[in-house]
């Protein structure tokens, strides 16, 4: 018997999230920039702010040395379920198979780092409100 008050939280779509040297120092930018510290939180509003997009992202190549890991449940938190159907249901919606799961993976990663770039190139984002009114705009 299922005790319906439990929550089943599925594996994760990657064990450890990757971001490149160039996304750590964009970060880093960021970071200076809103006041947000976790490199997490800052994770989740690019990896939104990319899916948000109509068009697919490029690939940003191998994410190399010198740049962040963390594990996939410091990314998503407790909300690993939601950030994973995103994700499928992008690529889902970009006609990839959502139960591929080198396919996620790479979306995954390319939406990340895309939306890394994008955050950082909005020159006036200096700090959360100004974040959270992007995200509402």
């Amino acid at each position: 018997m299922s005790d319906s008050t439990s929550t089943e939280v599925s594996a994760p779509i990657v064990e450890t999230v990757r971001l490149s040297r160039t996304a750590r120092d964009q970060m880093l930018s960021l970071k200076r920039r809103t006041g947000i510290e976790g490199w997490n939180v800052l994770s989740r509003w690019a990896l939104c702010v990319s899916l948000a997009e109509p068009t697919r992202p490029r690939d940003p190549g191998p994410a190399g040395d010198g740049g962040i890991e963390m594990t996939w449940r410091t990314f998503a938190g407790g909300d690993a379920d939601l950030y994973a159907a995103l994700i499928r249901q992008r690529c889902t919606a970009d006609g990839l198979a959502a139960d591929d799961a080198t396919a996620v993976v790479q979306e995954f990663h390319r939406h990340l780092h895309r939306g890394v770039a994008y955050l950082v190139g909005e020159r006036d984002l200096a700090s959360v409100s100004q974040l959270v009114s992007k995200s509402l705009a």
